[in-house]
């Protein structure tokens, strides 16, 4: 599958079939995140890829929102660390767009559960503690992500999309109101 079609293609996909990922389609999401670019090629994010069920579900409360997690085949917590790169959030980001896209053209689902949150420190504390305690990850990094994937048990339809011109201008801002 082409980029423009896993593009097209991609859902976020919270139903997941009981089906496991083979082994050799994880080692192609490894890939796709270790190849995501990064400021001046620095590894200011890393990967925690999780299997485990008992794992899963012990991640599923991070936020209100991730009970589709119980029921992933796989997830990737996204880690990024701020003392080497200041670009380590927009580093972190990317990677997890490399990701669902290889997930896509690869027919798997996936979903994006927002840990980090920069407009509420709190709630981002909160959040990044319970996975740091979970993981065993290092305090000097920041938990951005966890994504979950699998095959998807359903395949929701296309999102109703706004109009192209909404959102993209040439040469110029130019907004029709």
């Amino acid at each position: 599958m082409d980029v423009l079609t896993a593009i097209d293609k991609r859902r976020e996909i919270t139903h997941f079939s009981p089906d496991p990922i083979p082994d050799e389609v994880l080692d192609k999401l490894v890939k796709s995140l270790y190849l995501s670019p990064s400021g001046n090629n620095l590894p200011s994010r890393e990967f925690i890829l999780v299997t485990k069920r008992e794992t899963l579900k012990a991640l599923t409360p991070t936020t209100p929102y991730m009970k589709w997690l119980e029921n992933a085949a796989a997830a990737v917590i996204i880690i990024g660390n701020p003392d080497l790169s200041k670009y380590w959030l927009q580093d972190a980001t990317l990677a997890g767009g490399y990701l669902w896209l290889t997930a896509a053209s690869l027919g798997l689902g996936a979903a994006w559960g927002a840990v980090y949150h920069s407009e509420d420190p709190e709630e981002s504390s909160r959040r990044e503690s319970f996975v740091r305690e979970q993981l065993a990850i290092p305090n000097h990094y920041r938990v951005v992500s966890i994504i979950g994937l699998g095959f998807p048990a359903k395949e929701p339809p296309a999102k109703e999309m706004y109009p192209l011109d909404r959102v993209f201008h040439r040469e110029a801002y130019k907004r029709k109101e």
